[in-house]
């Protein structure tokens, strides 16, 4: 019985050393995950610290924006108003238009051109400074003459008694305000980008890294960083710091390197050096098993196929450079292949012994059943008695066919099979010669197919052709008259057919003596079944339908292609 494990020995030995080294390489494995998890937390607090700095960059830029309107405010008046923030605009960077607006929202003055709002006195960030708010900063200011994202400062203008004036404003592009990717502070691949409190997106160095709509907490005022994909699908880490109040945010997004990532980013890591001096140690254990083990033992496999086919002459000399193991091991299959030449010798010369003795069995047998069949014929020409005589030449009959399976059987190659088609040939042939006197001029048409058979099978199938052809030639022939044997094998089964042509003027029949009890009994021994039926020519055919072992059941085809065509003979 096989193992429950039929695995070879480098398998084994592979998972012996998986076993012993996978707590070294599961504890590599942990440290390389935490290793992983703090660089993830220490990304993470980078990227909200650059939000906040980029942020607080960003602030310090609307404050001193804020100082700027607080200088200009109270000269913004007058011929030369538009004149003195032109040049103020044109040498200060990052402003697209300073403004002037009197207290009923009507433009005064301006750098550049200001579209008509009359809207304007009732804008929120007019309103907050007409109330009495020291600076307002917004990103949904209305018209102001200038294109993009833009964010509006503004300071209100008081009269000499503190009463409201209008309002003194500064435009800024979103985009000087947004820090720059080149920053050293910020994250590597980081894309940087201005949001607003409603979920859209105002000015970005690439808007494809940013989700298509940005979930941004407006409520607590404070930074925050979370995780989702960009608008590509790909996992990115953002960061969010509010810019203006909790209106306008700076945003941050930069690449999220899961494990694997960051496990090829980190080649030399806790869990790399591990993994290679795992694999070195299978593949070292492999290379040994197999030069050293395996491939001996595959020598000694193709030694032991040789040997199964009966070739004891080979010795595995080549095992002499194999490990003492395996060298005893080749020396025993040595020893073992001898005595097996030694016994097949001791075999062979017995059944020599035995095929001849057998051989002499058969001939003795043989000759003494012609001395017994000639004897009869002696005491046939002695016997004036009709019956008597017919009776004796039955019986002489039936034991011809005996003696002649016995000389079929010494005759043969093999002494314990018959070619069953060359049999009935000759026995046929011998039948005929026998009882030609009775029906000159008949024909005899033979069509058997080829089977090689044991003698137990053969007898019965001998003595059955006796009596019927023996039947045939008593009452079924005349002179001119046919008699057919044909004999077939097919669907495990074979059937032996003698048939006749009958006698003009009479009916079909099978003799009143013995023979019909004979073949039925001869059927049963077969385990076949033997009928008796008249047939269009108006004589009497006999079938025996029989079945056959597999081994028989199929015969050669070069000889069931020669059986196909039928033999004649004139009695």
């Amino acid at each position: 019985m096989r193992g429950l494990w039929p695995v070879g020995i480098r398998a084994r030995l592979g998972l012996t050393l998986v076993l012993a080294l996978l707590p070294v390489l599961l504890l590599s494995v942990v440290q390389a995950v935490l290793a992983f998890q703090g660089q993830a937390q220490a990304q993470r607090t980078r990227l909200t610290t650059a939000a906040v700095e980029s942020a607080a960059v960003a602030r310090a830029r609307i404050e001193a924006a804020e100082v700027l309107l607080q200088t200009l405010a109270p000269g913004s008046v007058g011929f030369e108003c538009a004149q003195r923030l032109s040049e103020v605009e044109t040498r200060l960077k990052g402003y697209e238009n300073l403004i002037r607006f009197g207290p009923d929202g009507r433009l005064a003055c301006a750098a550049g051109s200001v579209p008509a709002d009359p809207l304007r006195v009732e804008r929120p960030w007019f309103r907050a400074l007409a109330e009495g708010a020291p600076l307002v900063v917004t990103s949904n200011p209305g018209p102001v003459g200038a294109d993009g994202p833009l964010l509006l400062a503004a300071v209100p203008a008081r009269a000499d008694n503190g009463g409201f004036e209008g309002a003194f404003a500064a435009v800024m592009n979103l985009e000087s305000l947004r820090p720059e990717t080149s920053d050293p502070t910020l994250p590597a691949g980081s894309e940087v980008a201005i949001a607003d409190a409603q979920g859209h997106w105002l000015s970005s160095t690439d808007l494809s890294r940013f989700p298509r709509a940005p979930t941004l907490d407006v409520t607590s005022g404070a930074a925050q960083v979370w995780a989702a994909r960009d608008a590509l699908g790909r996992a990115r880490l953002f960061a969010a710091a509010p810019l203006v109040g909790r209106e306008v945010f700076v945003a941050l997004s930069a690449p999220d390197q899961g494990l694997v990532s960051w496990a090829w980013v980190n080649p030399v890591s806790a869990l790399a050096l591990p993994v290679v001096a795992f694999t070195l140690a299978l593949g070292a254990v492999w290379a040994v098993a197999d030069r050293g083990v395996v491939r001996w033992i595959t020598y000694l496999q193709r030694i032991a196929a040789i040997y199964a086919r009966g070739r004891f002459s080979v010795r595995p000399v080549k095992a002499d450079l194999a490990p003492t193991e395996i060298r005893d091991l080749a020396d025993t299959l040595g020893d073992m292949a001898a005595t097996i030449v030694a016994r097949d010798a001791a075999l062979v010369e017995h059944l020599k012994q035995k095929d001849a003795m057998l051989l002499e069995i058969h001939h003795r047998v043989k000759n003494n059943l012609q001395i017994i069949s000639s004897l009869l014929n002696m005491q046939q020409r002695a016997l004036t008695d009709r019956s008597a005589r017919t009776a004796i030449s039955d019986t002489r009959q039936r034991i011809s066919a005996l003696a002649l399976i016995y000389r079929a059987l010494y005759q043969s190659p093999d002494l314990r099979r018959v070619d069953l088609r060359e049999f009935l040939e000759e026995l046929v042939g011998q039948l005929v010669s026998g009882e030609g006197d009775q029906w000159p001029g008949a024909r005899t048409d033979l069509a058997c197919e080829p089977l090689v058979i044991d003698p137990d099978r053969l007898a019965p199938i001998a003595l059955f052709a006796v009596e019927a052809v023996s039947n045939a030639c008593k009452h079924g022939l005349e002179p001119g008259g046919v008699l057919s044997v044909t004999f077939h094998v097919s669907d495990g089964a074979a059937e032996l057919v003698i048939s006749d042509s009958g006698v003009a003027g009479r009916p079909p029949r099978l003799g009143v003596g013995v023979g019909r009890t004979l073949m039925t009994a001869f059927a049963r021994q077969l385990r076949g079944e033997a009928t008796f039926k008249a047939n269009a020519a108006g004589g009497l055919t006999v079938a025996l339908v029989f079945p056959l072992p597999e081994s028989l059941a199929t015969p050669s085809a070069p000889r069931a292609e020669e059986a196909r065509t039928p033999r004649a003979a004139s009695a």
